[in-house]
């Protein structure tokens, strides 16, 4: 990561919600940590597919004192069709980032490829960020695949939890 490492600030991060709420990250009072994943967009199977396991896993995450979003680049207009058609009913989605804001989140950049995307998006990211606003861990990729395990994840927060575990990669 370039921008910022572990035990420090994350940077801003205010979106439109589908659900009609604004999204302040700086507002947020989770119990252990934010969870913010960035996805590619309605266009992205495999986002679709992540996502709905994050739909089935979310009681889990609040049990743990997690709150999670799920962030794209799409209007309005795609964010509640991805609500619509994908099985996402649980999951807090957010809309409208746009490409500078991403950067700031050192989120890859692409431009589109076939008819279906868009002419440029954010590839995934995944932060889990602490109530103080410093990050504690993240994942970035630079196209659709090799994202973090949800489930493992689950069991990482378990580890983490118990141990009280310190953010690494600070150095």
């Amino acid at each position: 990561m370039k921008n910022f490492k572990p035990r420090q600030e994350v940077p801003e991060l205010v979106v439109e919600t589908v659900n009609g709420l604004t999204f302040n990250l700086k507002e947020q009072q989770p119990k252990n940590f934010s969870l913010v994943i960035f996805y590619r967009g309605l266009h992205c199977p495999v986002c679709k597919s992540y996502l709905e396991e994050l739909n089935t896993l979310l009681d889990d995450y609040k049990e743990r004192g997690v709150e999670v979003i799920a962030v794209s680049a799409n209007t309005k207009e795609l964010a509640e069709k991805t609500v619509e058609q994908w099985d996402i009913d649980n999951v807090t989605i957010g809309y409208g980032m746009n490409i500078e804001e991403a950067r700031k989140w050192d989120l890859y950049v692409s431009e589109g490829i076939k008819d279906a995307e868009p002419e440029e998006f954010f590839e995934p990211g995944l932060f889990l960020v602490k109530p103080d606003q410093t990050l504690y861990a993240g994942a970035i990729q630079t196209m659709p695949f090799a994202r973090p395990k949800l489930k493992e994840l689950l069991k990482s927060l378990d580890f983490v939890l118990d141990k009280d575990y310190p953010a690494r990669g600070e150095a």
